[in-house]
């Protein structure tokens, strides 16, 4: 049998080969632990470093694609098998592992220290790498003002769960008084992620609110684009019960990566240029904005946060990406990955690639772009083409 479950692969004691197929962003991200990388689509490029002594085993997303390779390697002579449920079997597991660990009699008073040794953390150990890039955000783009009500948006991943200890964080320091809410809207869960977002709420002293809508089931019936519609659906929730709460701003978990991803991605594929602004105004919801406190930290910094504190947090819960059997990435083969890894791979030979896409989307200069639009008008340089003396501008 070629198929064996994540379980099974701890038990097997042998000296073996653990192989991540999935793409290189995501196994740099997070990998099962002593895995090496094969892309599965140059797998047949780096066959010969597959041994033929000892057993291998393949690890996918959901585990259609290393089920594909694992015959293909058993009809040639390997040991090979495909673990059942791919990488998301290995995050369910640890998942189940870290919610137990919160049941333990003694739970209460561990889960105490460990919150105070997590916070600790985010001032002193990554005090350059998140809790500087954390304030120059808020305090560049005036993110907070006196009087603030803000929703902190959790879906339950590291992005959000570390935003929200910084805003608490910020809260208690700060001489600008404003006021939290913690707000989990459910779109559809799964019990264990459910469990998870409310014990890592528990072990983070995190006070949430949680209110359900059935944003997931609604999205799987779109044929076209459900990640899209589940995002603006999630939002439209947010805002409304954020404005039932009495808050004026909702904060959402972007991060540095997204920020440079997102003018890269929309020039190679939405045929312009567009950035993601710090904040911004609502258009559906008077009176309210939206901020990124998390502008300016880089994703890294926020993976070697979560891995020094030995911290679990849901990945992408959707429903659609669960049923998904043949999506490449187990979020819907996104755009936004292909970019992910583009920029990774320009950093090896520019190490300041980032940084410079980042000051770019700050130092536009219209004068030299043939077009452009401004609320929601277009304009060409030749509006101003005859009214201009100097001429070309000097390159």
């Amino acid at each position: 049998m070629y198929q064996r479950t994540i379980e099974e692969l701890q038990k097997d004691e042998r000296e073996k080969v653990i192989i991540d197929i999935r793409r290189e962003a995501d196994f740099l991200r997070e990998t099962y632990p002593g895995a090496k990388h094969i892309y599965w689509e140059e797998f047949e490029a780096h066959k010969d470093e597959v041994p033929k002594d000892r057993p291998v085993y393949l690890i996918c997303y959901t585990g259609e694609r290393s089920d594909e390779l694992a015959r293909e390697l058993l009809e040639e002579g390997y040991e090979a098998y495909s673990v059942q449920g791919g990488y998301r079997a290995y995050l369910r597991m640890k998942l189940l592992e870290s919610m137990e660990q919160t049941k333990a009699p003694d739970a209460g008073e561990k889960n105490a220290d460990r919150c105070s040794e997590i916070e600790r953390s985010i001032v002193k150990k990554f005090r350059k790498e998140i809790w500087r890039p954390f304030i120059e955000a808020v305090q560049r783009y005036e993110l907070v003002n006196e009087g603030d009500k803000i929703a902190v948006c959790i879906s339950g991943g590291k992005d959000s769960m570390l935003m929200a200890k910084l805003m608490q964080e910020l809260q208690r320091h700060s001489k600008v008084k404003f006021e939290l809410v913690f707000l989990v809207m459910d779109p559809g869960y799964n019990e264990i992620n459910r469990q998870k977002i409310e014990s890592n709420a528990e072990l983070l002293h995190i006070p949430i609110t949680v209110f359900e809508t059935d944003v997931f089931a609604v999205a799987n019936t779109s044929e076209k684009n459900p990640c899209y519609l589940c995002a603006r659906m999630r939002r439209g929730y947010l805002y409304s019960k954020a404005q039932e709460l009495g808050c004026n701003k909702i904060a959402l978990g972007h991060h540095f990566s997204d920020v440079i991803e997102t003018p890269v991605m929309s020039m190679f594929y939405g045929g312009q240029l567009q950035a993601m602004l710090p904040k911004l105004h609502s258009k559906n919801f008077e009176g309210m904005e939206l901020i990124r406190p998390m502008y300016c930290i880089h994703e890294d910094a926020i993976l070697d946060w979560k891995r020094y504190n030995n911290l679990q947090f849901i990945q992408c819960a959707c429903r659609f990406t669960e049923n998904c059997a043949i999506c490449d990435n187990g979020g819907g083969g996104s755009k936004r990955q292909e970019i992910k890894t583009l920029i990774r791979r320009l950093k090896r030979d520019n190490p300041n690639i980032e940084k410079s896409i980042f000051n770019s989307i700050h130092n536009v200069n219209i004068d030299t772009m043939p077009g452009y639009k401004t609320d929601g008008d277009y304009h060409t340089f030749l509006e101003k083409f005859d009214a201009c003396m100097d001429g070309e501008p000097e390159e």
